[in-house]
């Protein structure tokens, strides 16, 4: 795990979403996309995972155009692109995903030796009231913290 960089996280997606299940999927890119990936110009904010024909595909994800690029580089920032997984890992998330409620987001987008790699996740959306509950809980724990911090000095 000591070759991966970090490219982007969704951080609104442990807000607006519980987690349930995670995987690791490569992305099929075209032109100048990993040039833009390892400059950082990626937004996985609107991003979501869409199964067609049994294969999954990662709609709504803005990858910049690079800027350097010439005339054969990307141009349509938020293309469909094609996620690359495993058949079992992909009959998994389809059927996950056809539970009610379920959703397939895009958590975070790596480069792990060089390679351009997505964490999707199986997730199920949160309502108002459990957003509240997680933001006094975790407002709590820092308040605990600190008092026990404090004590300690």
């Amino acid at each position: 795990m000591a070759d991966i960089k970090v490219i982007t996280r969704n951080r609104k997606a442990q807000h607006d979403y519980s987690l349930e299940r995670t995987f690791n999927a490569g992305l099929v890119l075209q032109g100048s996309e990993i040039k833009s990936i390892r400059s950082n110009n990626v937004n996985l904010k609107d991003g979501f995972v869409q199964e067609r024909n049994g294969e999954l595909w990662l709609i709504g994800v803005h990858i910049s155009p690079y800027e350097q690029g010439s005339l054969f580089g990307h141009s349509d920032p938020v293309r469909p692109r094609k996620l690359l997984l495993h058949k079992k890992e992909i009959a998994q998330i389809i059927s996950g995903s056809r539970e009610r409620g379920y959703t397939i987001i895009p958590t975070m987008l790596f480069l792990e030796r060089g390679k351009a790699k997505i964490e999707i996740a199986l997730a199920k959306g949160k309502k108002v009231f459990d957003k509240r509950d997680a933001i006094a809980k975790r407002d709590s724990d820092r308040e605990i913290r600190r008092a026990m911090k404090e004590q300690f000095r």
